[in-house]
């Protein structure tokens, strides 16, 4: 599966999951201990994040739209892979989390 720029998402250009997860993982490099690399991953694009927002609310940063943007997506692209790795279907993760939350705080 070839990614480009131009690559349109789905109906109305709106992202399906399950297709970002198999994007993704057509850019998988090596296959030795993908879920501890996986969760290292996510665990320090997360940090990366959060330095960000605290950079904005406690330094007085202007917060960097696109590099949030970036920081965010490689949150993403660690996350489907350990789905990936489990066979989850990313659209099974977002359905679940909406389901759990919206019986959570329903409004």
């Amino acid at each position: 599966m070839e990614l480009d720029s131009t690559t349109k998402w789905g109906r109305d250009g709106l992202m399906n999951l399950n297709e970002y997860q198999k994007k993704a993982n057509s850019t998988l490099k090596g296959q030795e201990q993908i879920l501890t690399n996986c969760a290292l991953g996510l665990s320090s694009k997360s940090g990366q994040v959060a330095n960000l927002i605290k950079q904005y609310t406690f330094d007085g940063q202007n917060l960097d739209r696109a590099e949030l943007i970036r920081k965010m997506g490689d949150v993403l692209w660690y996350l489907s892979q350990i789905a990936q790795w489990e066979n989850i279907p990313f659209e099974d993760v977002g359905e679940n989390n909406i389901n759990r939350l919206s019986h959570k705080y329903h409004h």
